[in-house]
């Protein structure tokens, strides 16, 4: 992920292995990691049965809070692929009923925001 895109908040991929190594420990037994991505300090998992959010807070990031979405909460979510002049592409979450997106996560143009589709749709959909 370049300096642009991390300066910008987009969000680059990280290795399943990577990420089982680091937040391994907040897995259950028989739950896998699919795809991670990364933006600045905070990261978000997609596992075999929910999506894990992590949101490292303060100056040191020591602080760390982890939220889980299972699968089922979510209602409906929308990705939009990177354009011409807009460099990013974007992934929109809502929760349950809520009327704004709950989650909201830009990606650099290097993220395949169609794999990351079918893992949401994968989960929530069938």
């Amino acid at each position: 992920m370049g300096m642009f895109n991390k300066l910008m908040g987009n969000a680059g991929v990280v290795a399943p292995e990577k990420l089982h190594e680091e937040f391994g420990r907040l897995l259950f037994e028989g739950e896998n990691i699919e795809v991670g991505y990364k933006v600045f300090r905070d990261v978000f998992i997609f596992t075999t049965h929910r999506l894990i959010l992590v949101d490292k807070q303060g100056l040191t990031g020591r602080k760390v809070e982890y939220k889980t979405v299972g699968y089922k909460a979510i209602s409906r979510f929308s990705v939009e692929t990177a354009g011409t002049f807009d460099l990013d592409a974007e992934l929109k979450i809502w929760i349950s009923s809520d009327k704004a997106p709950s989650v909201s996560k830009k990606f650099d143009r290097n993220v395949d925001v169609y794999e990351l589709q079918q893992v949401l749709a994968h989960h929530c959909l069938s």
